[in-house]
């Protein structure tokens, strides 16, 4: 069953379906979508969360939150050039929601990493190997001893398998204590585009990716009933469905903005130097091409605007490689049968230049002692609030206990009948910290901070 991009793209609301209607102003549901997250606590909060390196001293690198602006705006390049391609290829989707597929898009890499906890990718491995091999091992056979309810195994493969992008689902979708039925109240096909893999946890496999918590399932799949998003054949305890088109979109500005960003930061770190990420940058472009670039570079004379001129260029290259890829391969993409990522199918010799960034990255900047020693101190803290918060809903009648649950904001239901429920409360709110809010409690935890009087 081919997907079409008619239902694909609906503005109605999830939570807010029986009040759709058509607002009178400039503004689009889409373009809503955006404005809600921009103003959102959780989003302003990315300010304070670790991308790769450590947040910054006297030379400033990305953090969560201008990573996520810039994977927003190269996602709205390529949503606007899809769109236009696509009406001109497809007449009869002049005047449909695919002219705002831009918006969309947009909104959805604003949004994608809102679940991603504090100190990077770090603390979704700190959180996943505390349940899997850590102190929170004893869960898997605890059995409440007020109610007599305990972990189904489902519930069990969220928790060693958490994952930033279905707690981004979650947290734009859970119905929260004290908030709007609906979360974020967020249209579907902004919430499907976040959606990077359309699966259930018990299918994380080795790599730990899913789309969403047990929790969510009925969510995603309201969702995709909507829009009609194909579930594909995985058994009877196993749910799969094919990637919503945008997704693509969504995953494509990101992996062009980490990489090429983060060889720009390392440049900034002196991690990398001038002439290895000049060649790097210079790789992505034909000889005749990179003569160009080198005379232009030469009319600016500080280096570091040097490398911020050659990665535009590379940015707008793969922008536009992306684009290609994308309308080359429409139909596989309707029909859900499209494999890997649109960086993966783009001409060789871009191909060839982001996989030896890939490779320099992985050498040399997420192996540098800066990087390495934020993720040990990340794993520290998470670990130990996770192992203190944990023990707290599990015993909450201790009087340790209760001075940790009054620390919480009553948004997050940590008093909740069913385990699980408390557990993913504890979750919601260890990862939406930042890092400076995780390291001060942790500190006061131990005893090493005190509050002044």
């Amino acid at each position: 069953m081919s997907m079409n991009w008619q239902q694909l793209i609906s503005n109605k609301r999830l939570g807010l379906e029986q009040y759709h209607q058509v607002k009178k102003d400039d503004r689009t549901e889409f373009q809503r979508d955006y404005d809600r997250l921009i103003f959102s606590a959780p989003f302003r909060r990315l300010q304070n969360k670790t991308q790769v390196f450590p947040l910054p001293g006297s030379i400033f690198v990305h953090n969560r939150l201008t990573h996520s602006l810039e994977v927003s705006s190269v996602g709205r390049s390529l949503g606007n050039d899809i769109s236009r391609a696509l009406i001109q290829k497809h007449p009869e989707l002049t005047g449909s929601h695919l002219t705002e597929a831009g918006a969309i898009v947009s909104a959805a890499c604003l949004a994608h990493d809102l679940g991603n906890p504090p100190f990077g990718h770090s603390g979704e491995r700190a959180i996943g190997t505390f349940f899997s091999e850590g102190k929170g091992a004893w869960l898997k056979t605890y059995h409440d001893p007020q109610t007599g309810d305990r972990l189904t195994e489902r519930e069990w493969n969220d928790l060693i398998h958490f994952e930033g992008n279905a707690n981004a689902f979650r947290l734009l979708t859970h119905h929260f204590k004290g908030r709007r039925k609906g979360g974020f109240v967020m249209t579907y096909t902004t919430l499907a585009s976040i959606v990077k893999y359309p699966f259930s946890s018990n299918l994380a496999g080795k790599h730990a990716k899913f789309g969403f918590f047990q929790s969510e399932i009925p969510d995603y799949q309201r969702i995709a009933e909507e829009l009609g998003i194909p579930r594909q054949p995985s058994g009877e305890d196993t749910l799969r469905y094919v990637r919503h088109p945008f997704v693509y979109l969504v995953e494509a500005a990101d992996d062009i903005c980490y990489e090429i960003m983060d060889i720009e930061d390392a440049h900034k770190l002196k991690i990398l130097s001038t002439e290895e990420t000049q060649e790097l940058l210079l790789g992505f472009f034909e000889k005749e091409r990179q003569e160009h670039i080198r005379k232009t570079m030469q009319l600016v004379s500080d280096t570091n605007e040097q490398i911020v001129y050659l990665r535009s260029c590379v940015i707008g290259c793969l922008e536009h490689e992306c684009v290609n890829v994308f309308l080359e391969h429409e139909e596989e993409l309707l029909e859900g049968t499209f494999k890997g990522s649109l960086i993966d199918h783009i001409s060789e010799t871009p191909r060839t230049a982001y996989r030896t960034c890939e490779k320099m990255a992985y050498a040399k900047i997420y192996r540098s002692k800066d990087v390495v020693d934020i993720e040990l101190a990340g794993f520290q803290v998470i670990t130990t609030l996770l192992d203190l918060m944990i023990e707290a809903v599990c015993h909450p009648r201790k009087a340790y206990s209760q001075l940790l649950i009054n620390r919480v904001s009553q948004q997050y239901d940590i008093g909740a009948e069913r385990l699980y429920d408390r557990i993913m409360a504890v979750l919601d709110y260890i990862s939406g910290m930042t890092d400076v809010y995780a390291l001060d409690l942790y500190r006061k935890i131990n005893g090493t901070s005190l509050p002044v009087v």
